[in-house]
This record gives structure tokens, C-alpha cells and sequence, in this order.
């Protein structure tokens, strides 16, 4: 008992502060906890966003999702396989330590190399793509060479962050999966698992990208994450002033928050593509004129207003019309239920379909709308709503193959078609869960993976993008928008495009 006093005395202490001065707080109502703290071990957004609160990058973006330099000071593409970074000096880990090009080196070498954490692979790996050495060229200089060129690098290191190679060494890739030390500019006060996360600001932070002002320390004392997945407590917990930011605002519930004198509604358009994948591989949709009815008896215009309240972009293909290459003289389906039947029986199904569309609990009510308007045109789908992660087991590409349709979504945080293009269309790539194979749209993404010439890539997408609409492998359907509830007493914040909460420059009254 005693010892557990002490501990609770000593932990009250790093976060205590001195009686003349207002300790400020900002809370932020989040909808998952973090599944590690380890920057390295994560495929989750929300993860994500919490780590980089406490981990810097190379480099990073800003608002407006343009890539800037952060402990990074700069950066040059030598050659088409090589890129040098020149690191900032001066910063320094949440335990005083200054990071080094050793740090660097040591932080890429765990994310490429098989086995480096503590013999696990990390799950990031290949969001460094063909990255297959790093280096020191001296104090202030590591080099990244390529297996082959890849001009997105630059756009792919915002989302991988710093750590230091004395304490990773020191606690190991078990401690650092709970334990942090840093380069941002909030430092770990304590988890509590499934209900917060206590951040304080760190005094002695560089200051951060110096093409994001302002540059300095955090503008808070302290950053809370409070776990709270139910829509309807996070809303009234903003409403309440129990905390300061929520994301995933329901676009039904904005009118309320609106009407609050102490609240607001701010939107980014996201970077997040939903679809219906449509197993291409198996009777019906292994036809495409079926696959084609099924994107005909949808009337997105509809959902988008009735449902999503109008915070939503109609998709014709698989890109954002904010990213890099993106078509945007793609034919739209027309909602056309008559049509679509029409299809249907010269497919050879004159009395329709039956079909299982496979969804998450969080999607059911949008999904059962979905799956009215198929039905109607004859395609008589019976929605199955199934956890998470048995549906994502299923539609991998190397499962069974059994399922019919999947609704689902795929995040482009880069904003560049490698990032969602190649993974979810190219042939057995790791999120193809249509099954779909086009050997012309294989070649199409393979040489515009490592063509420089940027005006000569963006046009291999655009191609790729004809076909992909023509071939329908999926049901194409929308972008959201990003929707966060704010108090007024916050300033100097706004939402991004990559779903992170960027909380250094976030002030409260």
C-alpha cells in the first residue's frame, strides 16, 4: 500500500503545476483506443493520430495535406533510387536524449528489415515500399536507396514516426508497445486502457515544422484522449463541455450540435473511399453486366441527402477527386432499377438474384438502405452484418472466396493512387476484395509505380481509371467528409484531411 502511494504521489507530481498558474486542458471525445503505443505496429488510424500526438516524423503535412519537412530540415532526390534527408538539430526525446541520424536509421531499419521487432515483421512495412536500405551518410545526413524507383516516398513518411533506438533497445518492442519516449510535443503521463489517454505538454519540443506556425512548444498544459465509442455519449459529452473535441460527428446529429451557443460543426472532405466490392470470381458477379445493374439500381444522390445529410462526394471510380491522377471525365452509372433488370436477364437471370451483403455493425442502417434499393431492381440482397475482423479475414485475397458483396472502405491518407489504387484493384494485391485481375490495368499501375515524370503518371491512372469504371468490379459509391464537433473555446485548430488531430497548436479559453 505504501508503495502504491508513492506511486500515486510521484505521478501526481510530473503533471503537477505551480498554484499561480491556469493549467489548460484540452479533451478530445475519441471513438477507439489505441491499440499500441508502439509506432511501428499498427494499421489504424486512430492509433495513429493518438502516436503522432507524442512521435514526430521525418516529415510531415500540414492542413491542408501538403507534405512539409519536420525533424527533417530538408530533403533531396539524389537520383531516382535515392533520397537524402538532412535532420534538424536540436531535438530531443521526452528523456532529455538528443535524437541522432542513428535514431533514423534505427527506426526504418525496424520497419523494413523481416523479423527486427524482436523477430515480428512490422505491419508497416510496405507502406515504405521498395525502401531497401538506409543510412548514415554522416551526423546530419541519412540516405534511403530503393530496390526501384517509387516517387511517392515523400507523401508515404508522414505516417511513420521517430523512435529512439537506446530506449527501444532498453524496454524492448514489448515496452514500447505501452511505454514512449517521443520527439513530439506531448510526452505519456499515463494509459488507461479502454478509457484515456493523459498526454502534458513537453517543455523542451523543438518547436515542430517550421512551415506549420506556430513554432513552439504545445499551446495546452495537458491533451486528454477519452475513449468513448457510443455516438450518442460522445455528442452529449461535447454538448455538456465534458470535452473540447469529438470526431465522427453523425451528420444527423450536426443540426444539434449547431444549435448549441458553445459548439460547432468543422468538415474536411476526407480522404476515405467507400465501395461495395463485388466478388468477381463467382456467379452472378463474375458477370459484369450484373455488376454493372448492381451499380444502376443504387440512387447515391439519395443516401447521400437522406442518409449522410449531404456530407458526402458521389464516386464514379476508386479515387478521391482531391487526389493525385484523379479521372474526372469518368461516366456515372445511372440510377436506372428498369435498366438494370434489363442487364440482368441478358446475363441470363430473368427472375433476379439473391445475394448476401456482408457489412459491420457501424454501417447496418446505410447497408439496409443499400440493400432496399438492390432489391428492388431484383437483386434481392439479405444484409449480414458481421465483427470487423472475420469480415476482413474473408474478403483477403487469399481466403475462399465465398462471399457475394462486402461494403466497405479503404483510407488514401497520401492522396496518391499507389496508396489505395494499386492495394485494392491490382491483381491479388493485400485489399483487393473483389477479386478483381485485369491484366491491362496491372500494367497500367505497375508503370506508373515508377515513372518520375508526374504528368506521364498521372495520365497511366487516368487510363487505368476508364477501365476500372468500365469493368465495374465494384459498386462505386462515395467519399464522406471528415466531420468533427468543436467548442468555441478552442482556437487555432482544424481538421485534416488524413483524420489525424493535430493537437500542438490546438489553445482553449
Amino acid at each position: 500500500m505504501l508503495r502504491k502511494t508513492l506511486a500515486i504521489t510521484a505521478l501526481a507530481m510530473t503533471v503537477a503545476i505551480p498554484a499561480h498558474v491556469m493549467a489548460s486542458e484540452l479533451r478530445v471525445g475519441f471513438t477507439l483506443d489505441a491499440l499500441t503505443l508502439d509506432p511501428a505496429n499498427h494499421r489504424k488510424r486512430e492509433t495513429e493520430t493518438i502516436i503522432r500526438n507524442i512521435y514526430d516524423g521525418l516529415l510531415t503535412r500540414d492542413a491542408k495535406m501538403k507534405v512539409v519537412s519536420e525533424l527533417a530540415e530538408s530533403w533531396t532526390q539524389v537520383d531516382p533510387l535515392t533520397y537524402d534527408f538532412k535532420i534538424r538539430k536540436g531535438v530531443t526525446f521526452h528523456d532529455g536524449s538528443a535524437m541522432t541520424a542513428d535514431d533514423i536509421v534505427f527506426t526504418f531499419e525496424r520497419l523494413t528489415k523481416d523479423g527486427a521487432m524482436g523477430g515480428q515483421t512490422s505491419p508497416r512495412k510496405d507502406l515504405v515500399g521498395p525502401v531497401k536500405a538506409i543510412s548514415k551518410v554522416d551526423d546530419q545526413t541519412v540516405r534511403f536507396t530503393l530496390s526501384e524507383p517509387w516517387p511517392i516516398l515523400p507523401a508515404m513518411l508522414p505516417v511513420q514516426e521517430v523512435v529512439s533506438k537506446a530506449f527501444t533497445e532498453k524496454v524492448g518492442s514489448q515496452g514500447l508497445a505501452t511505454q514512449t519516449n517521443g520527439t513530439g510535443p506531448f510526452k505519456l503521463v499515463e494509459w488507461r486502457k479502454g478509457d484515456s489517454i493523459i498526454l502534458q505538454r513537453y517543455d523542451g519540443y523543438y518547436g515542430g515544422a517550421t512551415d506549420i506556425p506556430p513554432v513552439g512548444k504545445a499551446c495546452v498544459d495537458r491533451a486528454i484522449f477519452k475513449i468513448i465509442p457510443e455516438n450518442a455519449s460522445r455528442v452529449a459529452a461535447l454538448l455538456a463541455g465534458e470535452v473540447d473535441i469529438i470526431n465522427e460527428l453523425p451528420p444527423y446529429d450536426m443540426k444539434k450540435v449547431e444549435a448549441s451557443a458553445n459548439t460547432k460543426v468543422m468538415k474536411v472532405n476526407g480522404t476515405r473511399t467507400f465501395f461495395v466490392a463485388l466478388n468477381n470470381t463467382k456467379k452472378p458477379f463474375d458477370d459484369v453486366r450484373v455488376r454493372k445493374a448492381a451499380n444502376m439500381a443504387v440512387n447515391k444522390a439519395l443516401i447521400i441527402e437522406k442518409v449522410l445529410l449531404g456530407t458526402a462526394e458521389p464516386l464514379n471510380g476508386v479515387m478521391s477527386p482531391d487526389a493525385f491522377g484523379y479521372n474526372p471525365n469518368l461516366p456515372a452509372y445511372p440510377f436506372d432499377p428498369e435498366g438494370a433488370k434489363k442487364l440482368l436477364t441478358e446475363a441470363g437471370y430473368p427472375n433476379g438474384v439473391d445475394v448476401t451483403l456482408d457489412t459491420e455493425g457501424a454501417f447496418k442502417e446505410m447497408v439496409e438502405a443499400v440493400a432496399a434499393m438492390l432489391t428492388k431492381a431484383n437483386i434481392r440482397a439479405k444484409v449480414n452484418v458481421v465483427e470487423g475482423s472475420t469480415l476482413r479475414a474473408k474478403w483477403l485475397p487469399t481466403s475462399e472466396k465465398t462471399g457475394d458483396m462486402y461494403f466497405t472502405s479503404w483510407g488514401n491518407g497520401s492522396l496518391d493512387p499507389a496508396d489505395i489504387f494499386v492495394p485494392t484493384l491490382r491483381t491479388g494485391d493485400r485489399g483487393n476484395s473483389a477479386f478483381y485481375s485485369n491484366k491491362e490495368v496491372d500494367a497500367l499501375l505497375d508503370a506508373a509505380n515508377v515513372e518520375l515524370d508526374q504528368t506521364k503518371r498521372a495520365d497511366l491512372y487516368k487510363k487505368a481509371q476508364v477501365i476500372v469504371n468500365k469493368d465495374a468490379p465494384w459498386m462505386f459509391l462515395w467519399l464522406p467528409q471528415d466531420i468533427y464537433g468543436v467548442s468555441k473555446r478552442v482556437s487555432g485548430w482544424e481538421p485534416s484531411a488524413d483524420s489525424r488531430i493535430n493537437l500542438h497548436d490546438a489553445c482553449v479559453k
